[in-house]
């Protein structure tokens, strides 16, 4: 159930991009708002509960989504991709990924500017994935 200041929250980040508010939107975002970690297709639909959002506009809705940079998607080692909330720290950082349960979580302290990263001479980077997996604190 998405509670109503995710959707307040949800409706002022829309409107800041000067793009179209529509109800998929906001609700797409406040899910993912409410969330604790990264979440994938299928957790988002769960989120939404009764308010139903057909899998063509959840998947286009994501897509909208991160190219404004109010989400980004993480690849799991599942081929799952799983959608976070953006913000300034989440240009470039790692993820930690239980290799039981799935679960992924953002690892803001690592980011790319604190990593002395070398690319070859006239390369330039746009972005990095660092992703460390292992057991989570609710897996054994």
């Amino acid at each position: 159930m998405v509670e109503p200041s995710m959707l307040i929250s949800a409706r002022e980040r829309i409107r800041a991009t000067g793009e179209r508010l529509t109800a998929p939107r906001e609700r797409v975002l406040a899910a993912l708002l409410g969330g604790a970690n990264a979440q994938s297709h299928q957790d988002i639909e769960h989120a939404l509960g009764r308010v139903r959002v057909d899998r063509v506009t959840l998947y286009r809705v994501l897509e909208w989504l991160v190219e404004k940079r109010l989400a980004h998607r993480i690849a799991g080692s599942d081929r799952v991709w799983r959608f976070g909330i953006a913000g300034e720290t989440h240009a470039s950082h790692a993820h930690f990924e239980c290799s039981r349960c799935g679960k992924v979580q953002c690892l803001d302290e690592v980011s790319a500017r604190k990593i002395a990263l070398q690319v070859p001479p006239g390369c330039r980077p746009e972005r990095m994935e660092l992703t460390v997996t292992g057991l989570c604190a609710e897996c054994p």
